[in-house]
């Protein structure tokens, strides 16, 4: 494998940023990460990646080659047109910042496209940044589309080796095999060296997983904060007040909506009681719920993924 530092710089001002905060707390730092690009059903990371840079100033602190990273031809970055020439061009940006929270607490975030190769190389350089910056926790987070109604709370699937901080909550699932993604295999490579990660999913209805659904971010960012002390309530009342608007505007075409779809929402709330009630008397067998097969999910995963890709 190739070095490698060769995929990313250092942002020098960042850098000693970093260092000064380090300074004053040796216990280090946390680092959000998520890539545009993969399941992310609801735009949940997306949702909460969006928020935290348009209301938080940051700090470049690494930037990776893009050049050598993504696949122009299967996404094509956009240039803007005007008259008679080219006036802008979106350069797509995979970039690790500084920010801080409403307390003043420092934080990284890493995010841009997903890259499309080297995925080996790009988890090393991760793993490099990560040690380098002293991280003491990384926490990425997507939704997943999931056999449940919008009438009922969002689901979480925690995962990593440190879901004790999310407790309450457990797979629905043993075992899933599912079309990789480079946040997973940074997931897999940092516990494999050593790091404590955290990762968050959220459990999106699948009729509106290709749809913005704020609850799922919210109910996420709830989860990232309590999990890692951040305060970030700008990101939060954002998120609350499109979620009122978003779950209003859902129930309105749901009333508007034919009798088979309305059937489908009741019939998914009938199987979430059932086994709500049967987990809280500690038999999750107690009622007869369909829950979904390895098999089933797999499946779920790769229709999602090839409908953005036919968007695309």
């Amino acid at each position: 494998m190739l070095d490698p530092k060769g995929l990313y710089a250092w942002e020098p001002k960042g850098l000693a940023v970093v260092d000064m905060a380090l300074a004053q707390d040796s216990a280090g730092l946390v680092m959000l990460y998520h890539f545009d690009g993969y399941i992310d059903a609801g735009e949940t990371g997306d949702q909460i990646v969006d928020k935290l840079q348009d209301s938080l100033p940051g700090q470049a602190v690494a930037t990776f080659d893009h050049d050598r990273l993504i696949d122009y031809r299967a996404r094509r970055p956009l240039l803007t047109f005007e008259r008679d020439s080219w006036t802008h061009y979106e350069v797509p940006e995979l970039t690790v910042r500084l920010v801080q929270d409403a307390t003043g607490a420092p934080f990284l975030l890493l995010s841009g496209p997903e890259p499309d190769v080297e995925w080996e190389r790009f988890a090393r350089a991760v793993e490099q940044i990560v040690e380098r910056l002293g991280v003491r926790l990384a926490v990425n987070f997507h939704g997943v589309p999931m056999g449940v109604p919008h009438t009922r709370p969002v689901g979480l699937t925690p995962h990593g080796n440190r879901t004790d901080l999310i407790p309450g909550h457990r797979s629905p699932f043993d075992e899933a095999q599912v079309p990789g993604s480079a946040a997973a295999l940074i997931e897999y490579r940092l516990i494999e060296a050593g790091h404590d990660v955290l990762g968050v999913a959220a459990h999106v209805p699948h009729y509106i997983a290709r749809s913005a659904y704020p609850d799922a971010a919210l109910t996420v960012l709830d989860a990232v904060t309590s999990a890692t002390g951040l305060v970030l309530p700008s990101v939060a009342h954002a998120l609350r007040t499109e979620a009122h608007r978003t779950q209003t505007e859902i129930d309105r075409q749901i009333r508007e909506g034919d009798e088979e779809l309305v059937t489908m929402v009741q019939g998914l709330e009938h199987q979430y009681d059932a086994a709500a009630g049967a987990e809280t008397r500690g038999n999750m067998l107690a009622e007869r719920v369909d829950i979904p097969s390895a098999d089933e999910i797999g499946q779920e995963f790769e229709r999602f993924l090839a409908e953005r890709e036919g968007d695309g």
